[in-house]
């Protein structure tokens, strides 16, 4: 098959993808556009559905693409990635998911203003979940912009900024049109297909080795190019000192960052009860364990078939892996079966990529419209606005972020996708993740210790984030002209999560005002109970 043809078919499931998500969208607009509607579905999702989409917000390009080209490319280091984000899941189950649940309305700020002076702690996580949101649609965009530049045969900048911009504008009309109805349903589709699509190439890869694990392992170290160095640590991680802690430091963020994302815990409040929260977590893990099991199959499939040097040359940092070993296993490029399998499993990253980005748009819009416009922007004793009004704003704001979604990605297209991800995990972690636990168990906890907490693991990973190896100072850096990097880890998870519970710890300790004794009580009561929640 020519190449035309296979950029032709590219182009026809791409737009059937795009047709489908927009079906589903304009279907679910037509729904309420009650606040309640709009942010969480009605609550009416069952925990099965809940836990699909939950795994389709969570199985994201990073995963499919990023964490496959991570294994390729580095063996053993890229399998921190699917022991990290797999493991986070325990510490969601265990102590989140309930709890948030029944705590909250919307987004994270209402579990903290149930015993907190409002405008503050609304301030400080809205704040912090936009920034959170912010760098993982980045991640996404990126992936979106070398997918199709790759399935379309584009290698300029321009034209992966054009997909960029594309994607950009396809994730507004879903959360403008839809809210959070459409993006569960685009969400739950996805994760279908996705684990249709990883399960396929999972099978011909094996059939490939005549189903022995043994003969891909050895097959993968010998494409590989580092022989039994590929199954050892240290290609990425692990040469130096510095490298061994950025390995910790990395590891570290990916565990605890999932319980801080806010596009994951606004999942909980689609469902009526805790229980169903819970039992559609127990669905997450579940359908999360077996893709990213599935994906290791693919890294490896990728060294062995495609070969490490091959997938480097497309991609410095591997984010065409899985596209590359489709098309191998479909019978190489110009062939029908590679063309048909290369161009079906693009098809499937792209609407992984649809679905994720418009999860966080919803998030961060939330976060605009319900706790710093509503609520901590509004003067002392205005009235509140409709809900309505707040829908609106929600929307604009999804227009606005979106937007800077596409600038901040149009600079980031030489990095790893699950590297981003990495990232925003580690600032997750930092920010969001030691307030909500205090606000949840350390009666002491006040108002000044959660803004503090907030800003102050924010701040730190942002500040760290910044001035590292990522953002200048080497070859990969976005900005690789010029070196005004101090901080030599990659990843700031392992600095910046102590300073979120220290500093969440010091506001506390030095607050001139103490804990309202009564108003952990109702928390306490709730978050067990359920008790009054909405």
């Amino acid at each position: 098959m020519s190449v035309d043809r296979q950029h032709t078919l590219a182009v026809g499931l791409f737009t059937l993808v795009v047709l489908v998500t927009l079906g589903i969208t304009f279907w679910a607009g037509r729904r309420g556009r009650a606040a309640e509607e709009f942010y969480t579905g009605g609550r009416d999702f069952s925990p099965m559905q809940n836990g699909f989409a939950i795994s389709g917000d969570y199985m994201s390009a990073a995963s499919f693409l990023g964490i496959t080209g991570l294994i390729a490319l580095y063996g053993y280091d890229g399998l921190l990635y699917t022991v990290g984000f797999l493991v986070a899941w325990l510490l969601v189950l265990m102590m989140v998911a309930e709890l948030v649940r029944n705590c909250g309305r919307y987004t994270l700020a209402d579990v903290l203003a149930m015993r907190m002076r409002r405008r503050p702690v609304r301030a400080a996580a809205g704040a912090s979940s936009i920034v959170v949101t912010l760098l993982y649609l980045v991640a996404q965009m990126v992936g979106a912009g070398s997918l199709v530049s790759l399935l379309l045969g584009l290698d300029s900048s321009a034209d992966r900024a054009w997909g960029i911009v594309g994607i950009g504008a396809l994730m507004i009309v879903y959360v403008t049109v839809g809210g959070m109805t459409a993006t569960t349903w685009i969400q739950i589709v996805k994760c279908a297909v996705l684990m249709a699509g990883t399960a396929l190439l999972c099978v011909l890869v094996l059939v490939r080795f005549h189903g022995d694990p043994g003969a891909l392992l050895r097959s993968a170290a010998a494409h590989s190019g580092y022989g039994r160095r590929y199954y050892v640590p240290g290609l990425r991680y692990g040469a130096s000192a510095v490298s061994r802690l950025d390995f910790v430091s990395l590891g570290l963020a990916l565990v605890l960052g999932t319980a801080g994302l806010p596009h994951i815990l606004a999942r909980f409040y689609t469902v009526p009860t805790a229980r169903a929260a819970r039992r559609s977590t127990v669905w997450a893990i579940g359908l999360v364990g077996s893709f990213y099991l599935m994906t290791i199959v693919l890294g490896l499939g990728a060294a062995s078939i495609v070969g490490t040097a091959a997938v480097r040359t497309s991609n410095d940092a591997g984010n065409t892996a899985v596209p590359m070993l489709a098309q191998a296993l479909g019978g190489g490029s110009g062939t029908v079966g590679g063309t048909v399998l290369f161009a079906v499993i693009s098809a499937v990253a792209f609407a992984t990529i649809l679905a994720v980005v418009a999860g966080l748009t919803l998030a961060s819009s939330a976060a605009f419209a319900h706790d710093l416009w509503a609520r901590a922007f509004r003067p002392a004793g205005e009235e509140p606005p409709t809900e309505h009004q707040e829908v609106v704003v929600a929307r604009i704001a999804a227009v606005v972020i979106g937007a800077l979604a596409i600038v901040l990605s149009l600079g980031a297209q030489k990095l790893n996708i699950a590297f981003l991800v990495g990232i925003a995990f580690a600032v997750a972690a930092s920010a969001n993740l030691p307030t909500l636990l205090f606000n949840l168990f350390w009666r002491r906890f006040t108002t000044r210790g959660a803004t503090w907490s907030i800003y102050g693991g924010l701040v730190t990973a942002v500040v760290l984030v910044l001035f590292s190896p990522v953002v200048s100072g080497s070859p990969t850096a976005i900005f690789s002209g010029v070196d005004f990097h101090w901080f030599p880890l990659e990843d700031p998870g392992i600095v910046s999560v102590p300073c979120g519970f220290f500093f969440g710890w010091l506001g506390t300790v030095t607050s001139p005002e103490s804990a309202d004794p009564d108003a952990y009580a109702e928390l306490e009561v709730r978050s067990l109970t359920g008790a009054g929640a909405v």
